[in-house]
């Protein structure tokens, strides 16, 4: 007679909390991460790391957005924020706003839309 079958977890849950360690979310500085905050490495993968955190390093040699990260490495977002805590609170990778915070809260350039649609309907 062979042993009892485990059921096979489709939705990873048990690799996602082997990654994050048993975390939900993120704590600290990665708290006020969304997923159009880039995301640019500070330093090289270091030896001993966990491999999902050496992926991260080396897919953000440019910045990238945590939407685009997520998709590159097939991982949900409170997963990913989890694991972009650990990296930022060690320094391996800096966090930044997308849009740049003298500009925040003004919006876009209502002259250059009003460029953009004229351009649009001369088409």
């Amino acid at each position: 007679m062979s042993a009892p079958r485990r059921p096979s977890d489709p939705s990873g849950l048990e690799r996602y909390y082997v990654l994050t360690q048993g975390r939900s979310g993120p704590g600290g500085s990665a708290s006020s991460l969304d997923v159009a905050t880039l995301v640019v490495s500070r330093s090289a993968p270091v030896p001993g790391m966990q491999h999902e955190h050496e992926e991260i390093v080396r897919h953000c040699r440019d910045p990238l957005s945590v939407a685009e990260l997520g998709a590159h490495l097939g991982l949900p977002f409170n997963i990913l924020a989890v694991l972009l805590s650990d990296l930022l609170d060690e320094g391996h990778v800096e966090a930044r706003d997308p849009m740049p915070a003298h500009d925040a809260g003004h919006g876009p350039d209502l002259a250059l839309l009003e460029e953009v649609l004229s351009g649009l309907e001369r088409l």
